[in-house]
């Protein structure tokens, strides 16, 4: 499954041509997607998306999920999971990934991680590591309730940010029976240590 999982990333990858991965006008699509090729309509046989919402801790959570062509309920489907960069959301690079993933047979989905876009909290856009491992344990629950999911091909993606907190979700969660990372940014080593460890001699004196 992991090699499966790679090696359809890197099919997704290549698909991402210069011209695909460029921004588009959000505002000329209903579902608010931000990058070209992006879907804008819901038709049989092709890949749809599904605007879905759910409660989290408490707040809500805004989510699209990806069912891939020709979706049928009944039938099992390997999922993944798709956590977005630090500032990103739903909509742009992590709805992007869902959808190519969707296009190669997959079921995905991808929230915006609490307090931050369409999804509650206050105070608004805060970026807390224990929030949004939460917000991936969040998408696992609610996607593993999805008609024709399968539990046993449950992987995880993470993207820049998103990446570091997927790792640290996939030590706890055993669901995840693959993980996958892409530009992978580790928001506690950075925190910890500095840009590039660049604050290394000055941890004992910020820990106090």
């Amino acid at each position: 499954m992991k090699n499966t999982l790679k090696a359809t990333l890197m099919s997704a990858l290549v698909g991402l041509s210069a011209g695909e991965a460029l921004a588009a006008d959000y505002k000329k699509n209903p579902f608010t997607l931000a990058y070209d090729g992006a879907i804008s309509k819901n038709e049989p046989g092709k890949v749809n998306i599904h605007p879905v919402s759910y409660k989290l801790n408490g707040l809500d959570i805004a989510a699209n999920v990806y069912t891939p062509a020709n979706y049928d309920a009944k039938k099992n489907y390997p999922t993944v999971v798709v956590a977005h960069p630090n500032g990103g959301v739903k909509e742009q690079v992590a709805g992007l990934y869902a959808q190519r993933l969707a296009e190669q047979g997959y079921i995905t989905i991808t929230a915006d991680a609490a307090y931050q876009g369409a999804s509650g909290g206050q105070p608004r856009s805060i970026d807390k590591p224990a929030y949004r491992i939460e917000d991936i344990h969040g998408m696992a629950d609610f996607i593993s309730q999805f008609a024709g999911v399968d539990d046993n091909r449950l992987g995880l993606l993470g993207i820049c940010g998103g990446g570091g907190y997927s790792l640290a979700a996939a030590q706890t969660d055993k669901r995840f029976k693959s993980l996958a990372t892409v530009s992978m940014f580790n928001s506690g080593r950075v925190r910890r240590n500095g840009y590039n460890d660049s604050q290394m001699d000055s941890i004992q004196q910020r820990l106090q």
